[in-house]
């Protein structure tokens, strides 16, 4: 059980890290155009700053990639889906569906590291 909860931890500091302390203007500006350097480059970040957590948990190249690859995939769409709702409803942070449709990215990115637990524990290459 320890190991699951130090990757969680380590998760934790590192989302908050690449999505509070280390995003630039230029990442948050660009995540809605799609296939834009700042959002690749966002969830690259996220990508990178996952391989500890993953490292606590298993030590297969295969599926730590797999599981980096999927995250990058899911965390790049999440943000670029978030910037076309907000931009499509006119939202801003004056607006409660905005707090509502944020808390709603954070807890995809946060069910992504409970997912890559789950994978770096049973998935076998």
């Amino acid at each position: 059980m320890e190991p699951v909860l130090l990757a969680l931890l380590i998760f934790q500091i590192k989302h908050f890290l690449c999505d509070f302390v280390l995003q630039t203007t230029y990442q948050v500006r660009n995540k809605g155009q799609y296939l834009h350097a700042g959002g690749i480059l966002h969830a690259g970040l996220h990508m990178l700053g996952s391989i500890p957590a993953l490292l606590v948990l298993t030590l297969s190249p295969a599926v730590v990639v797999v599981l980096l690859l999927g995250e990058f995939l899911i965390h790049y769409h999440t943000d670029w889906a978030k910037v076309q709702i907000d931009r499509a409803l006119r939202l801003n942070d004056t607006n409660t569906l905005y707090w509502t449709i944020f808390g709603g990215d954070q807890l995809v990115h946060q069910l992504t590291y409970l997912g890559m637990v789950y994978g770096a524990l049973h998935l076998a290459f």
